[in-house]
């Protein structure tokens, strides 16, 4: 039987440059169990993936501040935003800035955490974040201040509970620290080659291919076993 799987978005069904390898798109469409993407992005870029992948809406977005089941209409918030405003608020009458500009297409639709530019000084904004009692993750691509115990694997579990599956059954594929959790809680974890050490660490396999290679390296030993 073919598994259920969950899947990142940055690093995993991406290019090098961020941008979705379409090889990718028919193969998620034709996976014959249930879908998950699973990203840091806000909520509206995975639910508008799903729709141009033509997959129903079932995703964690913010890095797992977030879980969403279009079919059975289910919408759970894992995380506290005002929260991680107090962190960035703080942040920024210190001086320094998120880093994406007057327009913050970044942050405008995050309902959990707050995203800040990986060019800007990270050592102050953990320290003001662990004094509130919260946690910064570096996916690689933004620093993200979010709530302690918020994670994919967490918010993975919140739409499994409504699915004939158990997290056993499900396969994730992922590059980054924000996938760790989710890597770990499943059946069998996948990192593609590009992967951070610390998804390498938590995974059960890390494949030859990097990015969307990575992705399809993955799948291709699913499919085998």
């Amino acid at each position: 039987m073919v598994p259920p799987l969950a899947v990142d978005i940055d690093g995993t069904l991406s290019r090098a440059d961020r941008s979705i390898d379409a090889r990718v798109l028919d193969v998620l469409r034709d996976w014959d169990a249930p879908v998950v993407i699973a990203t840091g992005k806000a909520l509206p870029y995975p639910v508008a993936l799903c729709g141009f992948v033509g997959v129903p809406e079932r995703v964690v977005a913010e890095n797992g501040g977030v879980s969403y089941d279009r079919d059975r209409d289910r919408l759970h918030f894992h995380g506290d935003r005002e929260a991680a405003q107090d962190v960035v608020d703080e942040y920024v009458a210190r001086g320094h800035s998120l880093g994406w500009g007057e327009v913050d297409l970044v942050n405008r639709w995050r309902e959990t955490e707050v995203a800040v530019s990986r060019d800007q000084p990270l050592a102050p904004l953990r320290e003001i974040a662990e004094k509130h009692g919260l946690h910064v993750v570096d996916t690689g691509f933004a620093y993200h201040v979010k709530s302690p115990g918020m994670h994919k694997g967490r918010a993975l579990a919140s739409l499994v509970a409504d699915l004939d599956y158990t997290m056993d059954e499900f396969v994730a594929v992922g590059d980054s620290a924000n996938d760790v959790e989710m890597l770990e809680a499943v059946g069998r974890g996948y990192a593609v080659a590009n992967a951070d050490d610390a998804a390498k660490e938590a995974a059960d396999h890390v494949v030859a291919g990097a990015y969307a290679d990575g992705f399809l390296d993955a799948l291709d030993a699913v499919l085998a076993e």
